[in-house]
C-alpha cells in the first residue's frame, strides 16, 4: 500500500507542479488575497474527481468520444486566448499594487467560473490526470485506490501551498513594475497553451 501511495503522491505532483494556466490563476488570486480558501478548495476537489475518474476506468470510455476531443480543445483554446488577452491589456496598462483597497476586487463567483473553465475546459488535464494517471495506476494491482489517494494527497498539498504561498511573495508585489512581469507572463503562458491546443 505504501508504495502505491508514495507512487501516485509523487506523479502526481510532478504533473501538477508544472506552470500552467490553472496554476498561474491561483498565484495570481494568492497575491491578491481573493477567494483563496474557495479556488484552492475546487482545484483539489476537481483534480480529486479527474484522479478518481482516470483509476476508476474512465480513461477507456473518453477514448472512445471522439467527438469530445476537438470540442474541449477548441472551447479551451477560446478561453485561454481570450484570457491571455485581458492579462496583456492588464500588464500594458499597468497600475497594480498590493494594498489593500487599490484594486478591483474579483467577484467570487467570477473568480470560481474562471477557476473551473481553466480546470475542466483543459483538453490537457484529462491526458494528464485521467488517462495517464488512470493508466499508471494499474500497475498497483489491488492498491489503485492508494495510488489515487497518493495523487489526491499532492493535488491537496500543492494547491493550497499555491495559494496561501503566494503571501510570501507580497512585499515584491506591493511594486507596480511585479504586477506588470506577472500579468504579463501569465499572458505568455494563457497564449502559448491555447496556440498549442489550436496547433
Amino acid at each position: 500500500m505504501v508504495p502505491a501511495l508514495t507512487a501516485g503522491f509523487l506523479l502526481g505532483l510532478s504533473l501538477i507542479v508544472a506552470i500552467g494556466a490553472q496554476n498561474a490563476f491561483i498565484l495570481r488570486q494568492g497575491l491578491r488575497r481573493e477567494h483563496v480558501l474557495s479556488l484552492v478548495t475546487v482545484c483539489a476537489l476537481s483534480d480529486a474527481v479527474l484522479i478518481a475518474l482516470g483509476v476508476g476506468g474512465f480513461a477507456t470510455i473518453l477514448g472512445q468520444i471522439t467527438w469530445l476531443d476537438p470540442l474541449m480543445r477548441y472551447a479551451g483554446a477560446a478561453f485561454l486566448l481570450v484570457y491571455a488577452l485581458r492579462s496583456l491589456r492588464s500588464a500594458l496598462a499597468g497600475g497594480h499594487v498590493l494594498k489593500a483597497g487599490t484594486d478591483t476586487r474579483t467577484s467570487l463567483r467570477a473568480a470560481l467560473l474562471t477557476c473551473l473553465a481553466l480546470t475542466w475546459l483543459n483538453p490537457h488535464v484529462y491526458l494528464d490526470t485521467v488517462v495517464l494517471l488512470g493508466s499508471i495506476s494499474t500497475r498497483y494491482p489491488g492498491r489503485e485506490a492508494a495510488f489515487a489517494l497518493g495523487a489526491m494527497a499532492s493535488s491537496v498539498l500543492f494547491f493550497f501551498s499555491l495559494g496561501y504561498g503566494a503571501r510570501l511573495l507580497a512585499p515584491l508585489f506591493a511594486k507596480p513594475v511585479a504586477w506588470r512581469i506577472l500579468d504579463g507572463l501569465i499572458a505568455v503562458v494563457m497564449a502559448t497553451i491555447g496556440i498549442n491546443l489550436l496547433l
